[in-house]
């Protein structure tokens, strides 16, 4: 069905070409199942993007032939290669906010998929509600009517499926369609594409950074790195015996399950050929506190509006936070997991005070936070300190890295000299692992794995006792992820910091964990030691969060 050969593709930046794909070629069949992996910027999305010529203007496709069907794409009129998309070649793109338009509703945004099909406003309603139904969307009616900011990040990735499956397509791209979302709702979600793919017949090409998730939709995967196809094959034959040190890297940057290492191993240390994936791992002992606590949270309770009359009065609540009490202990790591929606985020930004409660106490060494006022409150801010979850979006794109770090140091007068401030940010950047030249660049300039260093180097300039990591490297490639994860744990063992870490990941909650609280509808469900939890859990809500984990069988 699908014919790639020898395509070349690069990119003008400024007055530098850069090649972004080199010499790829690979075949889908009618009916098959391809997946590629691969880090962000490894040629991926760019070779998906040219299978819908839908490249960026600045893209140059030097050589290569894509034959669908027997037509080469490449050589099709505009008019041509409409009638292929969306009709015979379909894609879900890997955020889904972003490809949906934010002021129209998810129904108005469907039927435009439908084009003129001849069919009236009535029957392509009720066409696209049966899709919604097919792609197992709650209340399909209400989310016809509804704006994409109104649901959740694996609803809004269902409408996007069905707007993708809508004409039946021959062939589905699948980009990076399950990134940073929880566990259950990526198990959900390649359920959901299996059971669309032997229901219409349909090709499948998946994309993915994640060879575990791969490994539960595709029977054969390639592997890419820096626009070259590195490996390829069938997923049993790549998993247990890979062949180039990349693919090597991907399997065992991922944190191991059943041991906890000093240090998680990374991708540039296989390229370069000084460690192999059975070296062995160097283990670490907890070195936590229990028996003194330094947060103490009792009967906390968050609700939010969930909806309201015609006069704009409240009519009903959710409860975010539900009567939530536990402690963490000095030096230890509390991590928090659970779903989107289970009041994660609510919790850690009531802890720091960004969002008033209802009712209940927070206390920091022994003291009311819930009581402070001004200069109070501004101290209990310097000692505790959030990583968000989105680096981007935490950052202000038009002031330079070198400000956004040191302004904590100018509000709070810890450096009142700016030559003085300017060096303790360029020590800071340093301290996170990157040049110090980068004080005078912009957010733009840097990969997601950089912006993500720039925002711990943030948080750490007023020295905190107190982190909060709220989903830190949910969105990160797994190589970057352990380069993150090793900058944590290293400044957690030089500065004695207690971190609470939140992620929806399981393996990575246990591996940076001295214990696990599991959250669900606002409750504390199950909390323990991070061993007793994962390898014993006593709630079936956690059970289920385990085996949703993606992995090879």
């Amino acid at each position: 069905m699908l014919n790639i050969q020898n395509l070349n593709i690069s990119f003008k930046s400024n007055n530098n070409i850069i090649d972004a794909v080199k010499s790829v070629s690979f075949e889908i069949a009618k009916g098959d199942t391809l997946g590629i992996v691969g880090e962000s910027g490894s040629g991926k999305s760019v070779t998906a993007m040219a299978i819908m010529r839908l490249l960026a203007p600045q893209a140059i496709i030097k050589s290569g032939i894509i034959e669908f069907e027997g037509e080469d794409i490449l050589k099709m009129n505009n008019a041509q290669i409409r009638n292929i998309r969306a009709k015979k070649i379909s894609m879900i793109f890997q955020e889904p906010m972003t490809s949906l338009n934010p002021v129209m509703k998810c129904g108005k945004q469907m039927a435009e998929v439908f084009g003129k099909s001849g069919l009236t406003k009535k029957e392509i309603k009720e066409q696209i509600v049966e899709l919604f139904k097919k792609v197992k969307l709650p209340r399909p009616e209400k989310i016809y009517s509804s704006y994409p900011h109104q649901l959740s990040g694996g609803q809004k990735q269902r409408v996007m499926i069905a707007m993708a499956i809508a004409n039946k397509p021959d062939l589905l791209i699948a980009d990076e369609p399950t990134t940073a979302l929880d566990v259950r709702v990526q198990k959900d979600l390649i359920l959901l594409l299996k059971q669309l793919k032997d229901e219409y017949g349909m090709s499948l090409l998946f994309i993915s950074h994640d060879l575990g998730l791969v490994s539960e939709i595709v029977s054969h995967v390639m592997v890419m790195y820096k626009g070259e196809i590195v490996e390829r094959g069938s997923i049993k034959q790549v998993f247990n015996n890979p062949k180039h040190n990349y693919t090597k890297g991907l399997l065992a940057c991922r944190p191991p399950v059943n041991e906890k290492p000093a240090r998680l191993k990374t991708i540039d240390e296989f390229i370069s050929g000084s460690t192999n994936i059975k070296d062995a791992f160097e283990q670490v002992e907890t070195k936590a506190d229990f028996t003194e606590k330094i947060l103490k949270i009792e009967g906390l309770n968050k609700r939010f509006v969930s909806d309201k009359n015609f006069r704009g009065k409240a009519t009903s609540f959710v409860n975010a936070v539900d009567d939530v009490s536990f402690e963490v202990f000095k030096g230890e790591t509390l991590g928090l997991v659970g779903e989107s929606g289970c009041g994660k985020t609510t919790l850690s930004r009531s802890i720091l005070r960004l969002i008033d409660v209802e009712s209940g106490k927070i206390f920091f060494d022994e003291e009311d936070v819930l009581g402070l006022k001004s200069n109070k409150l501004k101290k209990y801010r310097k000692n505790m300190n959030i990583v968000f979850q989105d680096p981007y979006s935490s950052l202000n794109p038009r002031i330079s890295i070198g400000k956004a770090i040191g302004e904590p140091l100018k509000v709070f007068g810890i450096e009142t000299s700016a030559q003085r401030r300017k060096q303790k940010v360029m020590e800071l950047l340093e301290k996170v692992g990157l040049h110090k030249d980068s004080y005078f660049k912009y957010p733009h300039e840097f990969s997601g794995g950089q912006r993500q260093r720039v925002v711990i180097a943030r948080a750490l300039a007023l020295n905190p006792r107190f982190l909060i990591c709220d989903e830190a490297v949910s969105a990160l490639d797994v190589s970057v992820q352990a380069k993150v994860l090793n900058l944590l744990n290293d400044l957690k063992r030089e500065f004695g910091f207690t971190y609470i870490f939140i992620s929806h990941d399981l393996n990575v909650v246990k591996y940076m964990s001295d214990r696990i609280m599991v959250m669900k509808d606002g409750k504390i469900v199950e909390i323990g030691s991070a061993d007793e939890v994962y390898n014993s859990p006593k709630q079936e809500y956690t059970r289920q969060l385990i085996e949703a984990i993606p992995g090879i069988s």
